[in-house]
């Protein structure tokens, strides 16, 4: 990345966060300060990429998929799934599989709708990318593998994902991890213009609302990746290695669909589905998510994102907010990965 993206990226940041929170997710006013706030130094992680597959991929029909998923631990122990976001994919979990895995844990790690091996079953589906629809593939998934109740874990589209689940689902989410806090929106606000600097940040949303933006996705979706992962976590070093294992998720036959379809959606330039009319309502209401959760934000994500006061008073149950620092990004569990699985051990703690 060069230096004058770096410049702009920082220049930009702090003024972006406040303002999508007062206009995105209309979340700015009255903090309720019941939070804890930590910060944990992730520089030194011991564990930073030694794990480089997962021991297997497997499929299963659940709702309208046939979803590829990786799976660690024991069958019989307290089930936890971690969601990857865009333009990322299962391998963000890698090192935090085995870490919880090795605490007794059945950790299943799915690809989203229109990444890696996950399939529709019929031609004939909507391609839907809208929130909802990812948050309800989840709860197929949970029912096909009969597990009643899971402990969620995400950043970006799977932080989203957990979110939804935990507001609309709490007997189904058991404690929550969320990188970046509270990630519910809806159409309404995502209408709404905001400051420059903050939609600066969000120049990828706007390219996308544009048939060009479609097809220059479609024809560069690494080289878009690898911008994104870039600008995402400027200190994050990546080698090509890790990234094309990653990158081979977005050849998925139905991935530039849902993703132009996810941002055109949160646009209002795109319809959704309309069995989930009655869902997304009640996520207008930016519902407060009451079971245990902890929130992480990296010291050096340079994504849109809120600061945590904004999103403090829509956790009713017990709260901490806990940054990760040592130069960590947007990909938080795989630039930190210990870090990560300790607040998915530490949050089942809250739930006993």
């Amino acid at each position: 990345m060069s230096e004058n993206l770096k410049i702009d990226r920082r220049r930009f940041l702090g003024a972006a966060a406040i303002s999508i929170a007062a206009g995105e997710f209309g979340m700015i006013g009255r903090i309720d300060a019941k939070s804890v706030e930590t910060t944990v130094n992730a520089a030194n992680e011991p564990n930073r990429e030694l794990n480089t597959s997962f021991d297997a991929i497997k499929q299963i029909h659940a709702g309208l998929l046939n979803v590829g998923y990786a799976e660690a631990g024991t069958a019989n122990g307290p089930a936890v799934i971690l969601l990857h976001g865009w333009p990322y994919d299962i391998y963000s979990f890698v090192d935090v599989a085995p870490l919880l895995a090795a605490k007794g844990y059945r950790v299943i790690v799915p690809y989203l709708r229109g990444y890696g091996t996950t399939r529709f079953l019929s031609d004939k589906t909507f391609r839907n990318g809208q929130p909802a629809a990812v948050a309800v593939d989840i709860i197929a998934l949970m029912d096909a593998l009969k597990i009643e109740k899971a402990i969620l874990a995400g950043f970006d589209w799977g932080a989203r994902t957990a979110d939804i689940i935990a507001a609309l689902w709490p007997q189904r989410c058991r404690a929550l991890v969320s990188v970046s806090g509270y990630l519910i929106g809806s159409q309404a606000s995502g209408k709404q213009p905001l400051p420059p600097a903050a939609e600066y940040q969000w120049w990828y949303q706007f390219y996308f609302a544009t048939e060009r933006g479609e097809a220059g996705y479609a024809k560069y979706r690494r080289d878009f990746a690898k911008l994104i992962w870039q600008l995402a976590s400027p200190k994050w070093n990546f080698d090509d290695t890790t990234f094309n294992r990653s990158a081979a998720a977005f050849d998925n036959p139905d991935h530039v669909a849902i993703v132009i379809h996810n941002y055109r959606w949160r646009q209002g330039l795109a319809q959704g589905d309309p069995k989930l009319d009655e869902l997304e309502t009640r996520l207008a209401q930016s519902l407060v998510i009451t079971v245990p959760t902890i929130t992480l934000e990296g010291d050096d994500n340079g994504a849109p994102h809120l600061p945590p006061s904004a999103y403090a008073n829509k956790f009713s149950g017990k709260y901490v907010n806990r940054i990760i620092g040592g130069g960590v990004g947007h990909n938080l569990p795989q630039e930190a990965p210990k870090a990560f699985a300790d607040a998915v051990i530490e949050v089942d703690g809250y739930a006993k």
